[in-house]
């Protein structure tokens, strides 16, 4: 199928305000008929006006009570329509486009299903930012990263050796897509589960990346018991520190003729 004239580019904007958007992300929105906003604060569609002065904001579509999903489906709509139009469309979604963003990667597919070219630019996450402000380096220990939910609700395991990253505890539990927030009795369940891996005593560690220039970093540290009672809000991320060192596997190292001292890791 011949692509038609209307296109729709999905670009990331980085999680700070301005100055972490990418030079070819910059490009796509100075040059786009019209632009839509998925931003987590009004100072960043008014600083996306500077660049292109046609943005529509989708925040519009969320509603109290309304089923997420509903949402989704009016944002992909009105970014088809302007595409349908033969319009150079862009779609400027803060943190990376692809990372807990179906909306993004949902219109993407739609117009390439109708002919028309679209793709996505990535750019810096909460999880690049989250490395950097805590000082993580995911090769030394190994990363895995769940959706708080999703590890809630279905039979996933943990390797306490490693950094678990819990992305959307403040919302853990919350299965109705219709509420933006959790309860402290499913935050208490959600402990209980972590507590098959780790003491309730370990250290853990909410984070929230700074999305405007004049805010810090949120890193606080608790006890994973405390966790009930901790503020978290729809960006906040759980950090579990590994509980015990990495064990170095014999079996292997005898079959590849190595001794554990000829090891090394850092």
């Amino acid at each position: 199928m011949a692509e038609s004239k209307g296109e729709f580019i999905a670009v990331s904007t980085g999680m700070n305000l301005g100055g972490q958007i990418s030079v070819i992300a910059k490009d796509y929105i100075q040059k786009a008929d019209v632009v839509f906003a998925l931003m987590p604060h009004t100072l960043a569609e008014r600083w996306l006006e500077r660049l292109n002065p046609n943005v529509k904001s989708l925040q519009p579509f969320y509603g109290i009570g309304k089923y997420r999903m509903q949402s989704y489906e009016e944002m992909i709509e009105a970014m088809m329509v302007e595409v349908r139009r033969g319009k150079k469309v862009c779609g400027a979604f803060y943190g990376h486009a692809g990372v807990f963003a179906c909306v993004p990667r949902l219109t993407i597919d739609k117009a390439r299903e109708e002919g028309f070219r679209a793709l996505m630019e990535p750019g810096i996450s909460a999880e690049a930012c989250l490395y950097a402000d805590l000082g993580i380096d995911p090769g030394v220990h190994g990363i895995q990263g769940y959706e708080a939910s999703q590890f809630l609700f279905y039979n996933q395991s943990l390797n306490n050796a490693a950094y678990a990253i819990m992305w959307q505890i403040g919302i853990v539990g919350e299965h109705t897509a219709t509420q933006f927030e959790t309860k402290p009795e499913w935050v208490e369940v959600f402990v209980e589960r972590l507590a098959e891996w780790y003491p309730v005593t370990h250290e853990v560690i909410l984070y929230e990346a700074a999305v405007l220039p004049i805010e810090v970093p949120r890193t606080e540290r608790l006890q994973l018991k405390d966790l009930t009672l901790a503020e978290m809000s729809t960006k906040t991320t759980l950090v579990i520190p590994p509980v015990r060192n990495l064990e170095l596997n014999i079996d292997v190292l005898e079959r590849m003729g190595l001794k554990p001292e000829d090891i090394t890791h850092g």
